[in-house]
């Protein structure tokens, strides 16, 4: 038995030197081969990694300015806004209060004009009336001169008088 684990202690040393010369062979033939194209590989990716973080951090930081401007704008927008609708209402009041004021100076003036022909209606009226009046005065005063009339024609005479002027 001693000799078969001698045989398998070389084996196996053997093979240990066989499979460590071979990975050393490997480590040097990828050093020399393969080991600069994957450094120049994985350099290249963390170049690609940095500058896809700074463009993320460069968007960022615009789109947070832009967020900003379209903030401050939409404030301006806003307070424009209000300043147009109170000049509005402040226009429409004063349009109102005008228009109230024209409408109560068209009024007083529609009033005194109505005052003033009521009034000469009623002059003219006054007027008419006393011509009337006079005349029938006079016609009343010519027919007492005309006859003697005894007291119930007098009585009728004044009836017949009154009953004109109330028809006038």
């Amino acid at each position: 038995m001693y000799i078969l684990s001698t045989v398998g202690l070389n084996i196996l040393i053997g093979n240990f030197i066989i499979v460590t010369g071979s990975f050393l062979i490997l480590l040097v033939l990828i050093k020399k081969f393969a080991w600069g194209k994957l450094l120049a590989i994985f350099e290249e990716r963390e170049k690609r990694i940095s500058n896809d973080i700074d463009s993320a951090e460069h968007a960022k930081v615009r789109a947070e300015k832009l967020a900003n401007k379209r903030e401050v704008a939409l404030n301006e927008a806003k307070s424009e806004a209000n300043k147009i609708i109170d000049n509005a209402k402040e226009i429409s009041h004063e349009q109102g209060n005008k228009i109230i004021s024209e409408a109560k100076e068209t009024a007083d003036s529609i009033k005194d004009k109505a005052q003033q022909d009521i009034a000469r209606e009623k002059e003219e009226a006054l007027s008419s009336i006393k011509g009337e009046v006079s005349h029938l005065t006079i016609l009343l005063a010519e027919k007492i001169l005309n006859e003697q009339l005894d007291a119930s024609s007098k009585s009728q005479l004044v009836n017949d008088y009154l009953d004109k002027l109330g028809e006038a």
